[in-house]
């Protein structure tokens, strides 16, 4: 299987995520974060507000924000509509610039909630922290005895996951009591609340959905899957290399499906801002960004496309959850009887307001 299409950056990318709509790429390259339309491959900005290069970046769940974390020690929150909306000259500003870490930023996790999450930060400083996405504010601070390179949460938040240099994975109690802003995690003290069995430092977690299983990848070339509740590895997966990044997902309706292929091809991702003049992209056909800024434009608007688009990639799937044709005919037929019933009733309706209307005055 050949790759749908190879798409050149500016530069080595040194993280990259995907929107949870799938409307959107974001990638870190050097200091700089360049923000894609996966529709068309515009460019839609570049942000310079890192002194030092990306290492990290997360969405919120309805893809309103994301987050970036970088080596200058900062973690940003961004408004996504507030970046796509701002002028071609003008630099947007971040929602929130959290600089309460002292070394660099290692990994960034952000909960459910939308712009009402929780977010957690991982440094080398020894810490990890968990924010407030909504206000900004500092909820918890924890300092372990080494630097923490990985930070994640389970579903429902009651705990915080985090992977220390050492090989060690920390599990943090959110609901512990007291509650205290600043903490310090003692292993000796903290019976059964550390995973161990990997000999370098941890690169990634993820935790499923039911909250019972940890997936950890480390540069000891393994990835291991925990049983949370008695630490115990139920697998190993050996590399040939250091692992870097590892997730669990829900499996796609389509995947069995030996003739599901996706039916949107990634288009070629520009390197230059959308609306700049290059020959390379002169005879390139696009989409006119239209978020409130340019109301005149006539054609197809922005979020026309973007609803046109997201309908396409998830039409296996409704296909999938439908049933066969059969079942779908049943269902056309009675939403057809209802519609019948609804123009009976609204026609009902306007004949007797037209009879009070024109009835003569005595």
């Amino acid at each position: 299987d050949q790759l749908q299409q190879k798409i050149i950056c500016p530069g080595p990318v040194t993280c990259l995520t995907a929107s949870p709509n799938g409307l959107y790429i974001l990638a870190g390259v050097a200091e700089s974060i360049y923000l894609w339309e996966v529709s068309n491959g515009n460019l839609l900005a570049i942000l310079n507000r890192h002194y030092q290069d990306l290492t990290c970046l997360c969405f919120t769940d309805d893809s309103s924000h994301f987050l970036s974390g970088a080596k200058d020690c900062l973690a940003l929150v961004w408004n996504l509509y507030s970046v796509l909306q701002a002028e071609p000259s003008q630099i947007p500003d971040p929602r929130h610039v959290w600089s309460r870490h002292s070394l660099p930023i290692t990994d960034l996790c952000c909960g459910f909630g939308g712009p009402l999450a929780r977010a957690a930060t991982a440094s080398l400083d020894q810490t990890a922290k968990l924010w407030e996405v909504s206000s900004g504010e500092l909820l918890l601070s924890v300092l372990f005895d080494v630097g923490i390179m990985a930070v994640t949460l389970d579903l429902s938040e009651y705990h915080m996951f985090c992977g220390g240099m050492d090989g060690s994975i920390f599990q943090v109690d959110l609901c512990a009591w007291p509650v205290q802003r600043d903490r310090t995690f003692q292993p000796e003290r903290e019976n059964g609340k550390v995973f161990k069995g990997h000999r370098n430092q941890v690169t990634c977690l993820s935790v499923s959905t039911d909250g019972s299983l940890l997936l950890s990848g480390s540069h000891d070339e393994t990835v291991r899957l925990w049983d949370i509740q008695s630490k115990q590895c139920l697998k190993t997966v050996n590399h040939k290399g250091p692992v870097t990044n590892a997730f669990i997902v829900l499996a796609p309706a389509n995947m069995c499906n030996p003739e599901g292929k996706p039916s949107v091809p990634l288009p070629k991702f520009s390197r230059h801002l959308h609306g700049t003049e290059s020959s390379e992209e002169q005879g390139s056909q696009g989409v006119t960004l239209r978020l409130g800024l340019h109301q005149q434009e006539s054609g197809e608007s922005y979020l026309e496309k973007a609803e046109k688009m997201y309908s396409q990639m998830y039409s296996t799937r409704e296909k999938n959850l439908v049933g066969d044709q059969e079942h779908l005919t049943i269902q056309v037929s009675e939403l057809e009887e209802e519609v019948s019933t609804l123009r009976k009733i609204n026609k009902n309706l306007f004949d007797f307001s037209a009879r009070i209307i024109t009835k003569p005055a005595k």
